[in-house]
């Protein structure tokens, strides 16, 4: 794509869900969508000349009325390949956020160490790499090496977008990776293989480390039976359950690039009782982890 001007969405770019349900789960104060993105509006952030997707005008506005809607009081907000390594749109959010918003970057070659402070000052907290094929080329080591060099002393952690056979792949450069590292979606794997998958002892694998973390957020993505993703749900709560000092959980809004309808997130909160079911590991999925990963202030002591 090469009109900034074209912003009608590409197919798989739904709108939201027009009415999600108001979760009948309460979440714990403090509680982050560590999984989230922002889009627009085009007419004064335009996407990316060279995106390989146009998505719906999803602004700041819109993101905060859905989570005070779902009970969520933080937010961490993932730059989408749609905006590249321009951050107007992120760093916009971030200054009006008042602490409440962290954010993920995506550092292009021109980056410069002055913009990426700059991203620090605002409340980036970590670099994204993206190995998914129908977003961007999948960087370089090389490219990668200059990423570190450039973030390097800001202790941002690195969160990478793969499907679960890179996660057996990229194994080691995972592992050299320095600092905290986070997998996204439930690292993509296909879920019909099995729990003895290849990708998932890889993934188990990395966990056991103790410097990588997992999002188990995109169930819906994952599941190859549709809401109330039962399967990807089961995946989610085993890996909970597995590092819950290490996990995180994200919305995904506004849900683009997907196959099918667009979830409703408030079913995607309940699902949380599920993924969680004890109120310590929901505490930690959702509030303390978020914190130790993206550098929020600490919650006040629970009673």
């Amino acid at each position: 794509m090469t009109d900034t001007a074209a912003t009608a969405p590409s197919p798989g770019c739904p709108p939201p869900h027009p009415a999600p349900r108001k979760p009948a789960l309460a979440l714990p104060p403090g509680s982050c969508d560590a999984h989230c993105h922002i889009f627009g509006p085009a007419a004064v952030f335009p996407y990316d000349p060279d995106r390989t997707f146009t998505p719906l005008d999803a602004p700041k506005e819109q993101l905060a009325a859905l989570h005070s809607h779902l009970g969520l009081s933080r937010a961490v907000v993932v730059q989408s390949s749609a905006n590249g390594s321009d951050h107007r749109a992120l760093l916009d959010a971030l200054t009006a956020a008042d602490g409440r918003l962290r954010g993920v970057a995506l550092i292009g070659e021109a980056t410069t160490r002055g913009e990426i402070e700059e991203l620090h000052r605002a409340g980036v907290r970590a670099f994204r790499l993206n190995f998914l094929p129908h977003l961007r080329a999948a960087p370089t080591r090389e490219e990668i090496d200059s990423v570190l060099e450039r973030v390097d002393g800001l202790d941002w952690g690195a969160e990478l977008h793969v499907t679960g056979q890179e996660v057996a792949d990229l194994s080691h450069l995972i592992r050299s990776l320095p600092g905290r590292v986070v997998i996204d979606h439930l690292a993509r794997v296909d879920i019909t293989e099995g729990p003895d998958s290849r990708a998932l002892r890889a993934l188990l694998a990395l966990l056991d480390t103790g410097d990588v973390w997992v999002k188990v957020s995109g169930v819906d993505r994952v599941s190859r039976q549709g809401p109330p993703y039962a399967d990807a749900v089961a995946l989610a709560a085993s890996l909970v359950a597995y590092a819950p000092e290490r996990a995180l959980w994200g919305t995904d809004y506004p849900h683009v690039n997907i196959e099918g309808g667009t979830p409703d997130d408030g079913l995607l909160v309940d699902l949380l009782a599920r993924i969680a079911p004890d109120s310590d590991q929901l505490h930690r999925l959702l509030v303390d982890n978020p914190a130790e990963f993206f550098d929020f202030p600490k919650e006040p002591e629970r009673q």
